[in-house]
């Protein structure tokens, strides 16, 4: 009887410790915690948030992109961060419209109005949107939330769309880029899943990455939070924020208009904050508290 009670009391014992502790993060050189997905509805657009464990990774031009790599995305080099938050998929042209009031036709007035359209419909990228717009939007769901909505930061793009620790591809969730992107080498292809009919896209229609999301390769160029700065050499190794000042911002993930090249995973470029394009667009991120 004693050796009975001995038994169970042990496995009682197991059973509070496992029952005690958090789900390991898999995907983490460093171990911690993963958090759950979540999908934000204020304002009624359905936000679908993605949950990015923390860890260090290689930024830059790593192996894999090979000779298409620019002076700008090097040297190699360790960054480190903490876990954040990420929209599954780039704002929709319905989400914008929800927060900020504006239809695509207001937002491409504000450039041109003889200018055309490139895609419109509730699920299509958001586009014509400036840097400082896009910040706008996420201040207005920050208020309405009391979370920390914001842009990501040129580090926090490229650890996601890397898939975290994979690092593994040259786009955004595979080395085919036909399966995640639309880019200019699908513009002319007018078979059924492969043809861009040079324009956007709805989002989500290609191929997700490792973590499950979509289009960080082609479609519209996103919005980083970064001042640009032409090369890493002096660029922190934690949680990096880019320089404090400067004249243009980071945007990543190339275009329904760019070549393969500029829809690699380390590709990097820049825009003046109040230019507006129907190649560029964004997504947001959270930060994890």
């Amino acid at each position: 009887m004693k050796k009975l009670l001995y038994v169970l009391t042990s496995l009682c014992l197991l059973v509070g410790i496992f029952a005690g502790c958090e789900k390991p993060n898999s995907s983490s050189e460093g171990g911690g915690t993963t958090k759950e997905n979540y999908t934000e509805t204020a304002f009624g657009m359905n936000l679908e948030m993605v949950y990015v464990n923390g860890g260090t990774f290689e930024m830059g031009a790593t192996e894999e992109q090979g000779e298409d790599a620019f002076d700008n995305e090097k040297p190699v080099h360790k960054v480190t961060l903490d876990g954040f938050y990420i929209g599954k998929y780039e704002v929709s042209q319905a989400q914008w419209e929800a927060v900020m009031g504006t239809t695509i036709a207001q937002q491409r007035d504000k450039v041109n109005s003889s200018w055309p359209f490139y895609g419109v419909g509730d699920n299509y990228p958001m586009y014509y949107v400036s840097w400082e717009e896009a910040i706008a939007f996420c201040k207005k769901v920050s208020q309405m939330t009391g979370k920390t909505y914001r842009l990501l930061t040129e580090a926090e793009w490229e650890y996601a769309a890397r898939g975290g620790q994979s690092q593994h591809y040259k786009y955004a969730g595979s080395n085919d880029i036909e399966e995640v992107a639309w880019y200019e080498g699908n513009n002319d292809k007018w078979y059924e899943g492969s043809n861009s009919d040079k324009k956007t896209h709805p989002i989500g229609t290609k191929k997700a990455n490792e973590l499950g999301i979509y289009d960080m390769s082609g479609n519209v160029y996103e919005w980083c939070s970064d001042w640009w700065d032409v090369h890493y050499n002096n660029s922190p190794t934690v949680n990096p924020q880019g320089p404090s000042s400067g004249s243009e911002r980071v945007v990543r993930s190339g275009s329904w208009v760019s070549s393969a090249v500029s829809c690699r995973v380390s590709f990097r470029d820049c825009l003046f904050p109040d230019y507006r394009d129907p190649i560029l667009g964004f997504r947001v991120a959270c930060s994890a508290e």
